[in-house]
C-alpha cells in the first residue's frame, strides 16, 4: 500500500494531539484514506519528556531543518506556532516544494498573504483547517459547501476562554477578575491572557474568515478589536433587563464595496441561537443568499479537537498526492486572479444600536442634559431603565439607543462625560438585535 510521509514541527500539546491521532487512528485513517500516513520525523525542542506515546526510534529530532529539507517527506505540519521561526520554516517547506499544513492563526491572519502567494507560485497547498474554530470546518464549509453562496454575513463567538470567562460573569455574576483567575486555573487561560480577553485572537480568526468569504486579502490591521475586561455583573443585569445576553463576537458583513469586521463584546437576544452558546464551545453562524443561515457549534481548542482538523486537511492533501494533483482548492475561496482589493469598513462609519450605562449623580436635571448631548448628535433612545443603589454618589442610568452611527456615539459620549454630574466614563456595549427598529 502507498506511503505518504509525515513531518512534523512542534509537539506540544496539538502536536501530540496529531501524533496520537496518527498512530491511534491509523487504521481508520488507512481505512478512509487507501494509503498509509507514516509520521517520519518530528521536530520539537524538547524531545526528553514523555508525552505518553510511544515513538518509532529515530522519529524524534530537535533539528526542524532537517525535516523541512528531508526530501523523502511529502507533507509539512507546522504546530509551533508564533510568527518567527515558523515563518521560516513555512517558507522553506513551500521552497522545497513540500505541502504545508498549519493552524498557526496569528501567523496567518498577519502574513497570510505573503505565504499564500508564495505557495500559490511553487504549485503546492497550505491547508490551515485547524486555524479557526478547532474541529468547527469553517474553512471547509466557505470554500467548498457554500462555494455557489454570496455570503452576505458570519457572527461567531471564537474564543473558548472570552466566552467561559462571559458565561461565569452571566450565570454566577462573578467579577471579570475572578472570572478570569478560575480560567486561568482550569488551564483555559494562559498566564498572560491578554491575547484573549483583549479579543486579539478572535480578530485573528475573523480576518481570516473575511477573506475567505469574500474573496479578499486578509486585512488584519483594519479589524476593530475590543476586548472583555470592563464587562461587570451590573451590565449582565441589565441586559437581561432588556432581553439580552453578552457574547465576545466576531462579526464580519457584506456591505457591497466594503465589509464590515470588528470584535467586540456583544448584546443580542435570548433567542438568537449564540446566546445559549455557554463555556468553552465555540460556535458560528453563517448567512448566504442560496442557504439562508447555517450554524457550526463545538470544540474551538483543546488537544483533539484541533487535531482532529489537522488530520482532516492531511487526508485531504493526501488525496491530492494520490490523485497526482496540488492546489485543487484555492487557499483563499476563489482563484488568485480573482481575489479583490476589498476595504474593511472604518469603525466610525458603523451603524447599530447600542446600549449605554451612565453614572449620573442624583441631581436635577441630570437625565436633560445627557439626553440633549445625544440628541444633538443625532442619537436618539428607545428605552430607559434606572435602578440600583447610589455608588458614590451617583447612580447607574442605562438607554438602549435606535440605530446610530459610531462616530456620532464617541462624539456625544466624550461629551457627557465631561459633565460634572457624571461620575465615571460611559459603558458603551453594541447590539446586534434584527427585532429592534
Amino acid at each position: 500500500m502507498k506511503e505518504i510521509q509525515v513531518g512534523l514541527l512542534g509537539c506540544g500539546t496539538v502536536g501530540t494531539g496529531v501524533v496520537k491521532l496518527l498512530i491511534e487512528n491509523s487504521s481508520v485513517i488507512t481505512q478512509r484514506l487507501g494509503a498509509v500516513l507514516n509520521l517520519k520525523r518530528v521536530a520539537d525542542i524538547d524531545i526528553e519528556t514523555d508525552r505518553g506515546i510511544q515513538f518509532p526510534e529515530g522519529v524524534l529530532t530537535t533539528d526542524a531543518h532537517a525535516v523541512v529539507n528531508d526530501p523523502e517527506i511529502d507533507i509539512i505540519v507546522e504546530m509551533i506556532g508564533g510568527e518567527g521561526i515558523a515563518r521560516e520554516l513555512i517558507l522553506k517547506a513551500i521552497e522545497n516544494g513540500k505541502q504545508v499544513i498549519t493552524a498557526n492563526k496569528a501567523l496567518l491572519a498577519s502574513q497570510g498573504n505573503t505565504l499564500f502567494q508564495a505557495a500559490a507560485e511553487k504549485g503546492v497547498d497550505l491547508a490551515f483547517e485547524a486555524a479557526v474554530g478547532g474541529c468547527m470546518p469553517i474553512i471547509k464549509s466557505l470554500r467548498e459547501s457554500l462555494v455557489a453562496n454570496k455570503i452576505h454575513s458570519m457572527t461567531g463567538i471564537l474564543n473558548g476562554t472570552c466566552n467561559y470567562i462571559l458565561t461565569k460573569i452571566t450565570d454566577e455574576r462573578m467579577p471579570f477578575e475572578d472570572a478570569l483567575m478560575e480560567a486561568q486555573q482550569k488551564g483555559y487561560a494562559e498566564a498572560d491572557p491578554s491575547l484573549d480577553v483583549d479579543g486579539i485572537d478572535t480578530a485573528h480568526k475573523i480576518a481570516i474568515l473575511t477573506a475567505l468569504a469574500y474573496g479578499m486579502n486578509i486585512n488584519l490591521p483594519d479589524v476593530y478589536i475590543e476586548g472583555i475586561s470592563k464587562i461587570t455583573p451590573l451590565d449582565v443585569d441589565f441586559a437581561e433587563h432588556f432581553g439580552y445576553r453578552i457574547k465576545l463576537l466576531a462579526i464580519s458583513k457584506n456591505k457591497g464595496k466594503q465589509v464590515e469586521a470588528r470584535v467586540h463584546p456583544t448584546m443580542i437576544p435570548f433567542d438568537n441561537l449564540l446566546s445559549s452558546v455557554n463555556g468553552t464551545v465555540n460556535a458560528i453562524m453563517v448567512s448566504g443568499d442560496a442557504v439562508g443561515d447555517i450554524m457550526l457549534y463545538g470544540r474551538g481548542a483543546g488537544m483533539m479537537p484541533t487535531a482532529s482538523s489537522v488530520i482532516s486537511d492531511t487526508v485531504d492533501i493526501a488525496r491530492n498526492l494520490m490523485a497526482g494533483t496540488a492546489r485543487r482548492i484555492p487557499s483563499l475561496s476563489v482563484q488568485r486572479e480573482h481575489i479583490q482589493d476589498i476595504n474593511i469598513m472604518p469603525m466610525d462609519k458603523i451603524k447599530t444600536h447600542y446600549y449605554f450605562r451612565f453614572a449620573a449623580l442624583d441631581r436635577p436635571g441630570v437625565l436633560s442634559a445627557i439626553s440633549g448631548i445625544l440628541g444633538h448628535h443625532d442619537i436618539s433612545i428607545q428605552s430607559m431603565q434606572q435602578k440600583g443603589r447610589k455608588t458614590n454618589g451617583s447612580v447607574p442610568v442605562v438607554m438602549i439607543s435606535h440605530v446610530a452611527k459610531e462616530a456620532d456615539v464617541r462624539k456625544a459620549l466624550a461629551e457627557i462625560d465631561r459633565l460634572d454630574v457624571v461620575g465615571q466614563p460611559t459603558m458603551l456595549i453594541r447590539i446586534e438585535d434584527e427585532q429592534l427598529d
